[in-house]
């Protein structure tokens, strides 16, 4: 256990004196270590570099905090308590603007952590090969290509048009392939959202190719990449872009046709027969497809303003929290029983006030989900609905996977559904109640393109309403004599 939080210990430093801080498209100078003649030419310096990636997908802007808040807070199941445009109040009110904390945030951290791999893929590929050797080269490589396809999939569901809006003609991102170690390299057209999606799916079919089947132990495949991580990724980038064959075809390959659910290769995925134990101490479930780890080590917190704990929980000893569950929202949805066990995330104050206690640890803060089991269940449910425009067996028995581990007393048959939207609807409702806090729900209403529900003072959002996406950061739009708005 003390083992991976060493090797992201270790990581912190290696981001500070390895990778090209392209925060604001402004590198920092490279120092000793970061020269392509020194960082590349030890073993332990380009294992060191790996896991460097992982920290800075981990910044508390990004996968490390807000990023998973922003999924959930701009969807209609939590309510701002403080009006603080710092910790996000403008997010929730769909107001954000090119130069608000979270645009400028997410935009720097992400395309920081976009950079780290392309320097350290530009570096394999001039030097770090030779010293490792091509398998392990390729073992890196994927995980760095896992990364960087992750970084550009999130960048495309706050700053571009869904998929779903011109089959992917609009106007996407930047697409920074190649390591960005000088100034003066910051203008690029944006390629077409199609065009991003194409380039997530290389990388992860390269990953799924060349990643490990297991890491060796519990905490290494929850921490690290291994070949069903970028699988069940590719399971959720197929569902952003409504490819639901597709979907199917990756899910298929780590879920079999009848219960019980459980990947028969790889690392033996399968659903926890108490959901709370995901989200305790070690953190290492089979569940747990993904999840990134802290400890109270300097460089290794999400930091100020930041974490899980500090935006939903409020605990009885006068902790405060940015936002307390809608009782409007899925709190009020009669399909989600008192007796579910889910329900059990929900803490209470002597005010009546809800929220959210999924992730009551501040430090060390709880591991971050990136991605669990149950949604590569709930993908290929839908998938399998979608495509086949039935009231499918399959699906109907994923769905009561994932809700009769938490309700067992809701026991679904193709009988429940009048029709396949009916279903549909169902699998949608298990993901709200399932992922609740962890970040899907903006995918979901993207990919859809549903409209934004209203909540509190906040007005709804139409497909077509300014506010429905992100604009670029300000910092991208005046340093990029390129860029094109939508």
């Amino acid at each position: 256990m003390k083992r991976i939080f060493q090797y992201f210990t270790i990581a912190s430093m290696a981001v500070a004196l390895y990778s090209c801080d392209r925060d604001l498209l402004n590198p920092a100078p490279q120092t000793a270590i970061s020269d392509t003649l020194t960082a590349f030419d030890k073993p332990y310096r380009i294992a060191n570099q790996v896991t460097a990636l992982y920290t800075s997908l981990k910044g508390g802007a990004f996968y490390g905090g807000r990023y998973l808040v922003y999924g959930d807070i701009r969807g209609e199941d939590f309510l701002n308590l403080t009006n603080n445009l710092i910790t996000n109040a403008d997010v929730w009110g769909l107001y954000a603007s090119s130069s608000a904390t979270a645009v400028t945030g997410l935009w720097a951290q992400a395309y920081r952590t976009i950079n780290s791999c392309n320097l350290f893929i530009d570096g394999m590929n001039t030097t770090g090969t030779a010293v490792v050797g091509t398998a392990l080269s390729n073992n890196y490589l994927a995980e760095a290509r896992l990364i960087r396809g992750l970084s550009y999939y999130s960048l495309l569901q706050y700053y571009a048009r869904p998929y779903a809006d011109g089959n992917g003609s609009k106007l996407g991102l930047p697409l920074r392939l190649k390591g960005i170690s000088t100034l003066g390299n910051s203008d690029m057209a944006r390629s077409t959202v199609a065009e991003v999606y194409a380039q997530v799916l290389s990388d992860l079919n390269f990953a799924e190719t060349n990643l490990p089947l297991t890491n060796g132990t519990a905490v290494l495949n929850t921490t690290r990449a291994h070949r069903n991580t970028a699988i069940a990724l590719k399971t959720r980038v197929y569902l952003s872009m409504q490819k639901y064959g597709d979907v199917i075809t990756e899910a298929n390959k780590i879920v079999p046709a009848a219960a019980p659910f459980t990947a028969t290769t790889g690392v033996r995925d399968s659903l926890q027969a108490d959901i709370t134990t995901v989200f305790k101490t070690p953190y290492t479930s089979t569940e747990s497809i993904f999840s990134l780890p802290f400890t109270t080590n300097t460089g290794d917190v999400p930091g100020t303003q930041n974490g899980l704990q500090i935006y939903y929980f409020a605990s009885s000893t006068g902790a405060s929290s940015e936002f307390s569950l809608n009782p409007n929202g899925i709190l009020a949805n009669t399909g989600w029983k008192t007796t579910d066990k889910r329900r059990s995330f929900i803490y209470t104050n002597t005010a009546g006030t809800r929220f959210l206690n999924k992730f009551p640890t501040a430090s060390p803060a709880d591991n971050s989900p990136v991605i669990r089991y149950a949604e590569v269940l709930l993908n290929l449910a839908e998938a399998k609905v979608r495509s086949t425009n039935t009231v499918d067996a399959q699906a109907v028995a994923l769905l009561n996977a994932v809700r009769m581990r938490s309700d067992p007393t809701t026991s679904f048959t193709a009988a429940s559904f009048a029709t396949p939207t009916d279903l549909i609807n169902a699998i949608l409702l298990e993901r709200r109640i399932e992922f609740l806090g962890e970040g899907l729900r903006n995918n979901d209403l993207m990919r859809l393109l549903q409209t934004i529900p209203a909540k509190g003072s906040a007005p709804s959002k139409t497909p077509n309403d300014d506010g429905y996406i992100w604009p670029a950061s300000s910092a991208e739009k005046s340093l990029n004599k390129l860029w094109k708005d939508n």
